[in-house]
């Protein structure tokens, strides 16, 4: 979405004027080619656009091209080590392939690996992590090491004329990650791939990932994103869906909701809930708010597109600001349904 830099991922563009991609990673037995794909099947579902699957051998690869050929959605395989999986890997049908040129080897066998990428046309994430910094750079502050150790990995493919690259700088210290990102981004203009790695379980990594992600979104890097927690990889792409929303870099529904006090006239974090329930499948831009009372509902929800008040033991309906009509509250899902119906429906 920064980028200058365009690059395509089989039918998905990643950076220039095009959204932020959503990405996941399967934790299934790449060998076990039923549940892989169901869980790829019910990532996509969900929202993920492309989705990374460890090759970790060549005894892989078979199972692996099965299931690029079944996948709804375009995969990334993810190398370590091996030139000849990540070159098999390519011809297996991988629409992207993940790997450090550094811990390829001798340069001959980068070289083929990207002399295979270039010839089917698949582009190289070059992912560096905590985990993987070049001895040279050791002695570096830990943010610059890992910068310095993902700049020269770049170098190794700009080297052999390959430029369809997407640079990626992880690590479980989001202020790391994030300042990691930002000097690299000073630096080149490749699209980036964003996450904190090692994030933790769904709290944790919420926090975390918000951090580091948010920080450099809102500092225009990054066009395309995992919110990496512990277990099932369905919470990462919810996880990323409702920030990139909440954020306004993906459409959908916003709901606002005061954190109550003395003063509240209803039940919001009730009322709330069902509305984020009711309002889950729409795909447009709304600003919903849930106020519990009116002394500052009224202005707090001004910019909301509809919003409702606590007033007594009924509620007052906003649209655009101003006051529309005062509901009891036994009919205030009702009225405040009826109201996002009619604006995104027009009915």
């Amino acid at each position: 979405m920064f980028s200058k830099k365009t690059v395509k991922v089989k039918n998905i563009f990643i950076g220039g004027e095009h959204e932020i991609v959503i990405q996941s990673m399967t934790n299934t037995d790449t060998l076990d080619i039923s549940s892989t794909l169901n869980q790829i099947n019910n990532l996509y579902e969900l929202g993920a656009q492309l989705i990374r699957v460890s090759v970790r051998s060549l005894d892989d690869i078979e199972s692996f091209r099965i299931i690029c050929a079944s996948s709804k959605v375009p995969l990334c395989a993810d190398i370590h080590f091996d030139y000849r999986v990540a070159v098999e890997s390519i011809k297996a049908g991988a629409s992207k392939i993940r790997l450090n040129p550094g811990n390829i080897g001798a340069e001959w066998k980068v070289r083929e690996v990207v002399n295979t990428a270039r010839e089917y046309g698949v582009p190289i994430r070059i992912g560096v992590n905590s985990g993987s910094i070049k001895k040279e750079f050791s002695h570096l502050e830990g943010y610059k090491a890992l910068a310095e150790s993902c700049l020269e990995e770049l170098r190794i493919l700009e080297s052999m004329e390959f430029g369809d690259v997407v640079l990626s700088l992880k690590s479980s210290d989001a202020m790391e990650t994030y300042n990691a990102n930002l000097y690299v981004a000073g630096k080149v203009d490749y699209p980036m791939h964003l996450g904190v790695t090692e994030a933790g379980v769904w709290e944790d990594s919420i926090i975390l990932s918000s951090a580091g992600i948010g920080s450099l979104l809102f500092n225009k890097i990054g066009d395309t994103i995992r919110v990496s927690i512990s277990g099932d990889p369905l919470q990462e792409v919810t996880a990323a869906k409702k920030m990139l929303t909440l954020l306004g870099y993906l459409k959908g529904p916003r709901v606002i909701a005061c954190p109550t006090c003395a003063r509240t006239q209803i039940d919001v974090a009730d009322l709330a809930e069902k509305v984020k329930i009711m309002t889950a499948e729409i795909h447009q831009q709304i600003t919903i708010a849930v106020m519990g009372c009116v002394v500052n509902g009224p202005g707090e929800a001004k910019d909301a597109d509809i919003a409702i008040a606590g007033s007594g033991g009924a509620g007052v309906i906003f649209v655009k600001g101003k006051i529309v009509k005062k509901v009891e509250r036994s009919n205030l899902e009702k009225e405040l349904m009826d109201e996002i119906q009619k604006m995104i429906y027009g009915r």
